[in-house]
Parts: structure tokens; C-alpha cells; sequence
């Protein structure tokens, strides 16, 4: 049988219309798309079928799965599991052992060519992949075997998406990515140790959406998550450009919330929503909490280290005067702004095209 549809799902959990059109508004805008198109996003959602996932967990902390369950109000994390129907998690699931295993088996057969493959963890190759198996099986068996039916894998964290901190050297286990082996599949890397929930939910919304996955960057990872760097964003930066920086973790213009960048701060190279989107219902992240960025949504954030040392940037950036940083940083901000126009200008003729399309496809 097939699945139903999350309309009825919805309906079943008592959740209201006006909830679930909060819910969409809240995804539009975390996508980048116009407000306006929450209710078609809402009409497309709720008349699509629930896909089935196979949630696979490899080489990993089970810290992935902890992001995702950490939701809040409005609780966009725990829609996921009305959203999706989640037959097969190794860590969330109540069967163990032979029911478990028929669990995937199952769906895999019911909804070949149709079911979305979740991984998280690296895949150990060395030794023939013993060094992490599952019901007798080593990952990347399983891993070959549930990616053959599946419409589309995502990468949940940096260890799927890159390899990880199990991929650092000397990577005793032999551990790579999700990409380094399936080769003829779409495959979604949301990177980040952890990645952020928020993140994991807009890819999702968005299929059920548009039934296809969203634009992706140069690394696999969602354009409009990844498409900037957290320094473009952080509240900090404004200090950054007037030359203000905090010497050490104590003093003076680590308390007045200076710019971070000379005690390690990896924000102008990584690519995150962290600044915007937040972590613990929009509470905090770790530069706000008094940390440096340590690029952990970046491929080999862990060899490179240096977590307490600055990023080698140009002298000249950081010479500049007060006053001719910040007349430098006004330029470049109003080049980013026109740009950013152009963009959005161009994708809103798309976006306007492709829920005509929705709305006349659901009237």
C-alpha cells in the first residue's frame, strides 16, 4: 500500500491549517523563497504522499540524529516525522534485531525507486570495511545495497557529507564520504558536526514541494543554506571591518562582543547558516556564545586545525584604517546588495513560474 498523503497525517495528529500554513511560511522564508508562496507550498505538501526514508547511521556519534530531535516552538524538527514516513532508524527505531532488519528490507521492496536514503556517519573501506557493521553487514555493503532503490540520498552531517573527523589523518578505519562511492545518484550534503535541524527540514519540504531536490552548491550542499559564509552574516562583522578584535577570550573586546577572527574565528571560510538560522529555537550559536567559528561544515575542517590561530588573510585588510575600513566595507556591502537584487531578481521569475505551475497542478 502506499503511503498516505501528509494532509491526512496532519489531520490524523490534530494539527491545524493554520499550524501546518505556519509551518510553510516558516520553510519559504528559510529557502529563500517569497512569502507569498506559503500557500502553495501548503496545497503541494498536504496533497503529497509521504515518502518512506531509510534513515542508515554508520561511523558517527548519533549526534546527527540528536540535532534533529532538538525541537522547539514552533516545533519545525518534530513535523519532519509527519512529513516523512521514518521506517528504518537504528537509533530512534522500538524493533531490534530480525524485525528491524525486515523493517528495512521491507521498504526498500514496497517503495523501490521511490524512497529517500538518509545516511549519516562515514564508511569505513579498509580490512573489507570491518571496523563498523551492522547486523553482520559492513556499511558499505548496506550503503550499495539500499542506494540502488532509492530516488535520492541525503548526507546528513559532515562525516556522510565529507568524511569527517573519522576521515582525519591517519584515518586508521579507511573512512570516506557518501559521494566518494555512489556515483549514480543524486546525493544532498548537509554538512555541519552537528548539522543544523532547520537545514535537514527545508531539504525535505522542498522535495515534497517540487518533487526534486533543491539547487545545490559546488560541494553538494544547498545553495540557500550554503551560499554564504558565516562571516557575511555575523553580527560581529561590523566590528571585523572597523579593525575591532579580541585579543583573548577575557578581555576587554571579547566582553564588548568584538570580532572574533584573531583568536582562530574560521567564519570568513565556512559556509553555514549558523548566524541566521541559529541553533536552539534561534537562541544562540557558537560565535554568540563566545567561541570562534571552528569550520565544521567544511571538508577537512579537522586536519586543518588551527582551531585558536587566524585565518592567513591579506595584510592590507587588516591595516586599514578605521575610517578606510569602513568606508571599504560600506563599498563592498552595497556591491553585495546589488548584487544580491540581481539574484533575487532572477530567481523570484523562476520561483513565480514554478508555483504557478504548483497552483495550477493542485486546483
Amino acid at each position: 500500500m502506499d503511503h498516505e498523503t501528509l494532509g491526512e497525517r496532519l489531520r490524523e495528529q490534530g494539527i491545524s491549517r493554520r499550524a501546518f500554513l505556519k509551518f510553510c511560511a516558516a520553510m519559504a522564508s528559510i529557502m529563500a523563497l517569497p512569502p507569498g508562496t506559503a500557500n502553495a507550498i501548503a496545497d503541494a505538501m498536504s496533497k503529497a504522499t509521504r515518502p518512506s526514508v531509510i534513515w542508515l547511521s554508520f561511523q558517527e556519534c548519533t549526534g546527527c540524529t540528536e540535532s534533529l530531535t532538538r525541537s522547539y516552538t514552533p516545533t519545525l524538527e518534530s513535523l519532519i516525522f509527519d512529513m516523512i514516513s521514518l521506517d528504518y532508524h537504528h537509533t530512534l527505531q522500538a524493533a531490534s534485531g530480525f524485525a528491524a532488519e525486515k523493517s528495512r528490507i521491507d521498504a526498500m521492496r514496497n517503495f523501490y525507486g521511490k524512497y529517500l536514503l538518509v545516511v549519516d556517519g562515514s564508511i569505513p573501506l579498509h580490512d573489507g570495511g570491518i571496523y563498523s557493521t551492522i547486523a553482520g553487514r559492513t556499511n558499505l555493503d548496506l550503503l550499495q545495497e539500499a542506494a540502488k532503490g532509492a530516488a535520492a540520498i541525503i548526507a546528513v552531517g559532515t562525516c556522510a557529507s565529507f568524511g569527517g573527523i573519522p576521515n582525519a589523518k591517519p584515518n586508521p578505519t579507511g573512512a570516506v564520504s557518501v559521494s566518494d562511492i555512489i556515483k549514480d545518484k543524486p546525493v544532498v550534503n548537509i554538512s555541519g558536526c552537528p548539522p543544523i535541524p532547520a537545514v535537514i527540514t527545508g531539504v525535505l519540504a522542498h522535495y515534497l514541494t517540487f518533487g526534486a531536490l533543491p539547487e545545490l552548491d559546488d560541494l553538494g550542499r544547498p545553495r540557500s543554506f550554503y551560499g554564504e559564509t558565516i562571516h557575511d552574516r555575523c553580527y560581529r562583522r561590523p566590528f571585523y571591518d572597523q579593525g575591532k578584535f579580541a585579543k583573548t577570550f577575557d578581555d576587554e573586546g571579547a566582553r564588548n562582543g568584538w570580532c572574533l577572527f584573531e583568536l582562530g574565528c574560521k567564519g570568513p571560510t565556512t559556509h553555514n547558516a549558523c548566524a541566521t538560522t541559529k541553533w536552539n529555537g534561534g537562541t544562540s550559536f557558537p560565535i554568540e556564545s563566545g567561541h570562534g567559528c571552528l569550520g565544521c561544515s567544511e571538508p577537512h575542517f579537522w586536519d586543518a586545525g588551527s582551531f585558536y590561530s587566524a585565518l592567513s588573510m591579506p595584510a592590507s585588510a587588516l591595516s586599514l584604517s578605521t575610517d578606510a575600513a569602513i568606508a571599504g566595507a560600506a563599498i563592498g556591502v552595497g556591491v553585495s546588495i546589488a548584487n544580491r537584487f540581481k539574484k533575487r531578481a532572477a530567481k523570484s521569475v523562476h520561483v513565480t513560474a514554478t508555483i504557478a505551475d504548483l497552483e495550477k497542478q493542485h486546483e
